[in-house]
């Protein structure tokens, strides 16, 4: 399976990035392929949802959100979070802050994605 893959929900293109179940280790690697997608994109386009599911995170896993956050920010639209009950606070708070982005988590893939889709 594709852990990152672009698919369409009502008319609009999202990208999934799918972290679910992964080690921090594949995390990491995960999440340094994203701005390969990311930025052959229009500037300000892309909708992104990632789950984080029964991921694992660690202090290297951390670095590559942070800096995939920023690196990706003048091409992403929105940015929606789900499965976030393992991604530890403060690394969230820390990814918020660094990369100076809103990255709203929701309960369930249908909530991020009517949010993502809507204007």
């Amino acid at each position: 399976m594709e852990r990152i893959r672009f698919f369409a929900h009502e008319g609009k293109q999202i990208l999934l990035v799918d972290l679910s179940n992964c080690t921090a280790s594949e995390v990491e690697q995960t999440t340094r392929k994203v701005p390969d997608y990311v930025t052959i994109q229009p500037r300000g386009s892309v909708l992104i949802l990632t789950d984080f599911a029964g991921a694992s995170f660690d202090r290297d896993a951390l670095i590559a959100m942070k800096e995939s956050a920023v690196f990706d920010k003048p091409f992403v639209k929105k940015s929606a979070l789900i499965g976030t009950e393992s991604l530890p606070r403060q690394f969230y708070e820390d990814m918020k802050t660094f990369s100076r982005r809103e990255l709203p988590t929701f309960k369930t893939r249908d909530e991020a994605l009517a949010w993502l889709v809507r204007d």
